[in-house]
């Protein structure tokens, strides 16, 4: 009786000026799927991996800026073009921005490959939980790049904008900023959580404001709205974590926007909440 080889998942992302979210994604992704399984498109030819990245397959584009609507639509269906070729070598692929991490809850004892592998007949996309992490500007102290993320931060916002399909385990087409599948509904997985830390630190993250490409470009308006999660985390009464879960993925289940039925919905009130200390140490 032949052995059934190992599920196999390739895991890819695009980046542009990126010094700290890069290594930390393809540690993170590469010791789940191997380095040699992950594909990284460099936004410019002026780009370049780490020094140390290992095996890690690589595309760079030529830097086009355009606004941000035209550009998050061809990113996605780029990404979607790449992964449809991928499957001919992949049983799934991951695609996610650079600092977004999928993690499965501690509390299994699982890798993310071993836990894919564990799913029976799974959907065409998978959702992960999306927790928008960023400083509490009153009890946390400015990011140290050398440390977890997750031994400094231990707040996040229940963000519908990053319970993501990220996870696909057939040919599908993304939409725009890979928040849905187009003609697919989504299955937000029980067990799965993306942490986005894209507001992780303040300084850093208020800095983007000034990028002259950004600002070129119209992401100025996007980035003030995603700035304001550090207002929102600062001046919540958080809730339990572990208790709000459950909560928070029937409501994005079952509550959808009238104009895109195949996404979760935004949940009133922008709940905060304690991310569990099973999770520190990670990422």
């Amino acid at each position: 009786m032949t052995a059934r080889r190992p599920l196999s998942v390739c895991a890819m992302t695009t980046v542009r000026n990126d010094a700290l979210f890069l290594p930390r994604w393809i540690a993170h992704y590469g010791a789940a799927f191997g380095p040699e399984n992950l594909l990284v498109i460099l936004d410019g030819h002026d780009q370049s991996l780490p020094s140390d990245a290992g095996p890690v397959n690589v595309i760079r584009l030529p830097h086009q800026p355009l606004p941000r609507v035209p550009a998050m639509r061809r990113r996605a269906r780029v990404m979607s073009d790449i992964a449809r070729g991928l499957f001919r070598y992949h049983d799934m692929a991951i695609a996610t921005d650079v600092d977004e991490f999928i993690l499965v809850d501690p509390a299994l004892g699982m890798g993310l490959r071993d836990y894919l592998a564990s799913r029976v007949r799974p959907p065409a996309a998978i959702s992960a939980l999306g927790l928008d992490v960023g400083q509490h500007l009153r009890l946390e102290a400015p990011l140290d790049p050398a440390r977890p993320f997750l031994d400094q931060r231990g707040f996040a916002h229940v963000s519908a904008r990053y319970t993501k399909p990220a996870i696909a385990t057939r040919p599908v087409t993304w939409g725009s900023g890979m928040h849905r599948v187009k003609g697919r509904n989504f299955h937000i997985d029980p067990n799965l959580f993306l942490f986005h830390f894209g507001m992780v630190d303040f300084t850093r993250a208020t800095g983007k404001t000034a990028d002259p490409d950004r600002l070129a470009t119209g992401w100025e308006g996007h980035l003030a709205r995603r700035e304001a999660l550090f207002s929102i985390i600062t001046n919540a009464t958080p809730q339990d974590g572990d208790a709000y879960f459950p909560v928070a993925r029937r409501r994005q289940t079952w509550v959808r926007p009238l104009w895109a039925l195949n996404k979760p919905g935004m949940i009133p009130g922008d709940p905060v909440i304690r991310i569990p200390d099973r999770f520190r140490g990670l990422v």
